[in-house]
C-alpha cells in the first residue's frame, strides 16, 4: 500500500455530550474512540484539520491507519464516523485496533476501469450502472487491499459483474459471499439504452 496515514491525538478523559461539544466548538478538536484486541477502549481527540484533510483521500477508509495517542503509536481501521448533515465538519470517530495475526473486516472501494472501452456502451449503446461502490471484505492486515478492480470492456449491454466474479487478492475474502449464493449481488450491470426498451416494448 503506497500511501501511509499517521494522525497525532491526545487521550481524553473529559467525557460526554458536553464535552465532546466543548472540543468540537474550543479547540477545533474531533471526539474518537479506539477499540478492539486486549486493551480498554480508549477516548481520544484528533484536530479537526489532520482528520479532515485524511478523508479527502478514498484510501483513508481502506487502510491501516497509525494513531499516535500522547506519543505512542497504535495501528487501526476505521469503523464508523460521524458528519455534521450540513457542514463540512466530521463529529465522531470510531477506530478498531489490528493485530498483524488476526484477520479484519473491512469495507474497500470498488474501482471502474476501461469503462470508456466497454462494450455494452460504444457498441451496444447501454449505459453504466454501478449498483455497489465498496465491498465488505475479510483478510489479515498486511494483505489489505486499497480497492478492487473491475475490468469493463468486455462487458455486453445486459451483462452484470456479479462479486463472486471479481478476482480478490490472495489472502482475502468477501464477507457477502460466505453468506451464500443469495447473496452473490451484482456490482455492476450495463444497462440496455432506454430508447430500444421503449421500441421494443411498442413492438410488441
Amino acid at each position: 500500500m503506497s500511501n501511509e496515514f499517521e494522525l497525532n491525538c491526545s487521550a481524553r478523559n473529559d467525557l460526554g455530550k458536553g464535552a465532546s461539544r466543548r472540543l468540537r466548538r474550543l479547540a477545533d478538536l474531533v471526539p474518537a474512540i479506539i477499540y478492539g484486541g486486549t486493551a480498554a477502549p480508549e477516548s481520544i481527540s484528533i484536530p479537526h484539520k489532520d482528520i479532515l484533510k485524511a478523508t479527502t483521500n478514498e484510501a483513508f477508509f481502506s487502510h491501516i491507519i497509525t494513531l499516535v495517542v500522547d506519543g505512542k503509536k497504535q495501528q487501526v481501521v476505521i469503523k464508523a464516523m460521524q458528519r455534521h448533515p450540513a457542514k463540512p465538519r466530521i463529529m465522531h470517530a470510531d477506530f478498531q485496533r489490528v493485530d498483524k495475526t488476526h484477520t479484519i473486516h473491512v469495507k474497500v472501494p470498488v474501482h471502474l476501469i476501461n469503462e470508456d472501452k466497454c462494450k455494452g456502451v460504444k457498441v451496444g449503446g447501454g449505459s453504466i450502472l454501478k449498483t455497489m461502490s465498496e465491498l465488505e471484505i475479510v483478510c489479515l492486515p498486511q494483505d489489505l487491499p486499497e480497492y478492487l478492480e473491475i475490468d469493463m470492456a468486455d462487458l455486453g449491454v445486459g451483462e452484470s459483474i456479479h462479486i463472486s466474479q471479481i478476482k480478490l487478492p490472495k489472502g482475502v475474502s468477501s464477507v457477502d459471499l460466505a453468506h451464500g449464493h443469495d447473496s452473490d449481488h451484482a456490482v455492476v450491470t450495463v444497462q440496455a439504452p432506454r430508447g430500444g426498451a421503449v421500441a421494443e416494448g411498442e413492438e410488441a
